[in-house]
């Protein structure tokens, strides 16, 4: 007998316990070799005082069995209250996020019919690094990180994603025609990515006009790679275009743990009537099967699972009587699917997962690039400041080695050569460099010291810095 596999298991919170509840009889009933480890994460963990909703021993199951099977959770509002997904995704290195968005039509209401698209999203970084600041009265921040380590990988994985189940395409979208450093990584990364699958096509859409063209063609597109912040918003846009974001399953894979989980949320509203539908959940726990090597039992699920879909037995949120034979809850559903265990689909496209490959990904090391400082800009609040008056001043106080180059508000250039029409804040960037050679840190310190002095407090520095002899930052608007 094959020895069981390990995994945890979270009931969540709202209608969390009764799809988990569904979704483990149907495991159980399809033959499933499950060990399972049962942890509380969500509202009672807050309740606890713990404000990122899971405890340090739920995180070492996890680590220990590597495979985690969650149901949705509540997450107070306000201020102090951690995302348990973006928590267990960053903490557990869950870098690819992979949300299939099939249509099931006739049975289940689309305009695409023909849509089977596969959204493959980078889970750790972009705007998702959570590092804000208030930096003046007016003004705040929000970092987006963007890694090479990171498009790398997640564009490795969507191509060997794209390989092991037989997609012909992978579509990557940016905004790089803006945010040309960091999207402009995603995208030159993925291209390079790409040159290595030449049997898998490859295209670029900028993000505004490809999340267009997904929602009114997503028969164009196959595998859709995406950063976090676009990824999040797109997968929910295809899911529910495809049908219905609560039909939805997801999978976030990292190298050692993975996690698997309905997309929607725990409806609290819903909570405990026996209405919800599981089918996310159960599309996710068929997510895991694959990935523990257990693709015949994923096959038999899934299978079952279509075959209860084409013939009627439909919960609320899908019931429509013009296809639907009967409406069920979410316990009566469970069992339906169990009736059909072993059966195949007729219409709707029958799955087959024993032979589903392991996606490994390995990124190489590179050469690390020679790096210069060429100059500072320096981040001061100056409120009602007038870059004409406040130009001539910081000219003067740049010091023997340091020229002032320009003044910018919000990122658009006002000083010199600036218009009246432009909106300024109390946050000016105040761009320093060197007109040959390389920043003296000294010099850099004393400048600080000036500025303070002469009643232009920084709030915050960024170096401008050459990578092998290339520029490592932009010019921005109006520069």
């Amino acid at each position: 007998m094959t020895t069981p596999t390990p995994i945890t298991v979270a009931h969540g919170d709202g209608i969390g316990p009764e799809i988990m509840d569904a979704t483990l009889r149907v495991l159980e009933a399809a033959g499933a070799r499950l060990q399972i480890e049962t942890i509380e994460i969500g509202e009672a963990v807050y309740a606890r005082g713990n404000s990122a909703g899971i405890e340090q021993e739920s995180l070492d199951s996890l680590r220990r069995t590597g495979v985690f099977l969650k149901a949705p959770i509540t997450t107070p509002q306000g201020g102090g209250f951690k995302s348990l997904n973006v928590t267990v995704r960053k903490t557990l290195g869950l870098y690819a996020n992979v949300r299939p968005c099939p249509a099931y039509a006739p049975f289940v209401a689309t305009k695409h019919p023909n849509m089977d698209v596969v959204i493959i999203r980078e889970n750790e970084e972009d705007l998702y690094a959570g590092i804000e600041h208030r930096q003046t009265d007016e003004v705040v921040q929000c970092l987006k990180l963007i890694t090479r380590p990171g498009c790398e990988r997640i564009a490795r994985y969507a191509f060997e994603y794209a390989r092991a189940y037989n997609r012909r395409k992978v579509t990557a979208f940016s905004k790089d025609n803006i945010m040309k450093m960091t999207d402009g990584l995603f995208h030159r990364v993925a291209e390079e990515v790409a040159a290595e699958y030449p049997d898998i096509e490859f295209e670029h859409w900028i993000v505004d006009i490809g999340a267009a063209k997904l929602a009114d063609t997503p028969e164009a597109f196959d595998v859709v790679l995406l950063q976090n912040l676009y990824g999040d918003i797109l997968s929910d846009v295809a899911a529910q275009i495809a049908g219905s974001v609560g039909l939805a399953g997801s999978a976030n894979i990292g190298p050692r743990t993975s996690m698997f989980e309905a997309i929607h949320g725990s409806a609290p509203r819903r909570a405990g009537q026996d209405l919800a539908n599981p089918s996310g959940l159960m599309l996710g726990a068929v997510q895991m099967l694959v990935h523990i090597g257990q693709g015949d039992v994923a096959t038999a699920v899934h299978n079952a699972w279509l075959t209860t879909i084409e013939q009627g037995i439909h919960t609320y949120d899908i019931f429509d009587e013009s296809v639907s034979r009967q409406k069920v809850g979410t316990r009566a559903f469970a069992d339906a699917v169990i009736e059909r265990l072993g059966q195949r689909p007729e219409i709707l496209k029958s799955v087959e997962y024993a032979d589903a490959p392991r996606i490994e990904v390995k990124v190489p090391e590179r050469a690390r690039q020679h790096k210069e400082q060429i100059g500072i800009d320096v981040f001061v609040d100056v409120p009602d400041g007038d870059p004409e008056t406040m130009g001539p001043e910081l000219e003067a106080l740049a010091g023997p080695s340091l020229r002032l180059e320009m003044i910018s508000n919000r990122g658009q250039k006002v000083y010199p050569h600036g218009v009246p029409e432009t909106l300024c804040v109390d946050h000016w960037r105040c761009r320093f460099s060197v007109p040959e050679g390389t920043v003296d840190t000294a010099e850099t310190i004393a400048l600080l010291g000036r500025l303070a002095e002469a009643g232009y407090p920084f709030v915050k520095t960024e170096g401008l810095f050459t990578f092998d002899g290339e520029p490592g930052f932009t010019r921005g608007q109006g520069q």
